[in-house]
């Protein structure tokens, strides 16, 4: 049946959020179709409601169309909901006593399973004799960036992995009498702790883990995702769940590319990505498609693995990018040449030179391929986004000053001042594509929101400090990047992301002043997904 959504303040904007006003009322078809989006005087409301349309009164509120994460961890942040959060720990002791009171709490879990913890929590140190006497069980620390799995001995043990070599692009680290110490990085967590997790955790439990994870989205206003790192084991769980019945949020999938030993084992992966997008694309399986590959080309700043041009100012360190110019081009050729889209993780100056000259050299305009992250680009490399037609995908959460504050010593000050360029790469001409990276980080759109537009802390609200405001964006702008910045990111723009006339009626209602200093306090009430409601937080 036609439903006429009215008594609100309905976003209006260009793609980037430029002339942005607010309609009165939104009309759509019996599929869930916007077809008029105006006042309360236009023709087709006065037909619609002699015909006895139903009516749905958003009581003043603000309707923006529904977020779509562009970057995240679908099968990872449904298990996040289950595992400790050491996020609010500041040392040692906390963490210690976290892990306690979990294990207290759940004494027939096989295993412990943690997440937040940070570098500078532990001085930069993760070995499993610190958190060895907690508990028998195996225990497994996520970093909060997903880039290190944290493990006690038993974990370890569980895993296999004393004798195990290190795989390419990661670290096992070892002691002086090379045992395994306790942590694993980078490619290591990715190919060695993930598949092992995924493979011991019971199937009905991936199954909760995903239900858990839509109506976590649903119940913040998200409509759509893009999940950043596909792999056999959550593409499986995926599938069971879809065969379960529709799901009320839109998925586009990037598969992960892990580092091997030879370039046809690389591209064999891509091979893999390419068969799933003929079975999984826009015409066969709109809401839930392969649309391209990952590929991780670096670390993070706080752990001294982002691939920099200078070395670090703490240690000297000096950390190149996982994949080489000649390792990645291939790899985006074969892709670009199938009709994927790369997503290329690039955190540090250098890795981000090395991934728009792949991109440059290897791919073909209109693509859409994107970069992750991007929180050191030169002001060179920040203007060749735009002009390369490279989608710029950006997580405002992790630029809030709470969790920077070892950054200056880690970069000196000169080079924070280059730290989240987002309003230098819009300038530029990229799309901004906004994404929260959960479960690194809280998936709240509306909390995202206020770091990109204030470059305030979420996380700590009364910190006055504030990241590099120049780079800050306009409300509107935010807005759009997280809903039609997303949308476009991923080719989903002809049917989602803007409250317009052919487009789909997924709606986010929210309790808000249209104020960025009061983001904080902004609420979502109701979420609507083709028409339908999907989250209504006064029922």
């Amino acid at each position: 049946m036609a439903a006429l959504f009215y008594n609100g303040r309905f976003f209006q904007s260009g793609p980037k959020g430029e002339n942005h006003s607010f309609a009165d009322l939104l009309l759509t078809d019996a599929s869930g179709k916007i077809v008029h989006v105006g006042s309360e005087n236009d023709e087709q409301i006065k037909a619609a409601e002699a015909a006895g349309v139903s009516k749905h009164d958003m009581r003043g509120r603000i309707v923006l169309p529904g977020f779509i994460d562009g970057h995240m961890h679908f099968l990872m942040l449904g298990q996040s909901l289950q595992k400790a959060g050491l996020e609010a720990c500041k040392n040692l002791q906390d963490i210690r006593r976290t892990i306690n009171e979990f294990a207290a709490a759940h004494p027939s879990v096989a295993r412990i399973m943690c997440k937040g913890w940070m570098h500078s929590m532990t001085n930069g140190e993760a070995l499993a004799s610190m958190i060895d006497d907690l508990d028998p069980r195996p225990i497994f620390i996520d970093s909060k960036d997903l880039h290190s799995t944290w493990c006690n001995t038993a974990a370890l043990n569980e895993m296999g992995v004393q004798d195990m070599p290190d795989p390419e692009g990661g670290k096992i680290h070892r002691d002086e009498n090379g045992k395994a110490s306790g942590l694993l990085s980078e490619a290591a967590a990715v190919t060695i702790v993930w598949p092992h997790i995924a493979r011991v955790a019971p199937k009905e439990e991936k199954l909760a883990a995903l239900r858990g994870a839509v109506e976590a989205y649903n119940a913040a206003g998200y409509t759509g995702l893009v999940e950043m790192a596909m792999d056999e084991n959550a593409w499986e769980a995926l599938q069971m769940l879809r065969r379960e019945g529709t799901l009320p949020i839109r998925i586009a999938v990037h598969w992960l590319i892990t580092p091997r030993k030879t370039e046809a084992e690389n591209l064999g992966q891509v091979d893999r990505a390419i068969e799933l997008n003929r079975q999984f694309n826009a015409d066969t399986s709109p809401d839930c498609r392969v649309v391209g590959i990952k590929v991780i080309g670096d670390g993070i700043i706080d752990g001294c693995t982002a691939g920099l041009s200078e070395p670090y100012t703490s240690n000297g360190v000096s950390c190149d990018p996982i994949w080489s110019l000649a390792e990645l081009g291939p790899v985006v050729k074969k892709a670009d040449a199938a009709g994927l889209q790369c997503a290329l993780h690039a955190i540090g100056d250098k890795t981000i030179r090395v991934a728009i000259d792949s991109l440059e050299q290897n791919a073909s305009p209109g693509r859409r391929h994107r970069i992750e992250h991007l929180e050191l680009a030169s002001p060179e490399d920040a203007a060749r986004l735009g002009k390369l037609g490279i989608t710029a995908s950006i997580q405002p959460v992790h630029a809030d000053p709470a969790i920077l504050r070892a950054w200056p010593s880690l970069l000196g000050p000169s080079r924070c001042e280059r730290a989240f360029a987002y309003k230098e790469f819009a300038d530029g001409g990229a799309v901004l594509a906004l994404g929260s990276d959960a479960p690194t980080a809280p998936h709240a759109p509306l909390k995202n929101a206020y770091t990109a537009a204030t470059r305030r802390s979420a996380r700590e609200p009364k910190l006055t400090d504030r990241m590099n405001p120049h780079f800050a964006l306009e409300l509107a702008a935010t807005i759009a990047a997280g809903t039609e910045g997303s949308a476009y990111s991923c080719f989903a723009d002809r049917w989602t992301g803007k409250l317009e006339v052919g487009r789909m009626a997924d709606l986010a209602v929210v309790d808000m002043e249209w104020d960025a200093n009061k983001l904080l306090e902004a609420r979502v009430m109701q979420t609507w997904f083709s028409g339908e409601k999907v989250f209504d937080a006064e029922v």
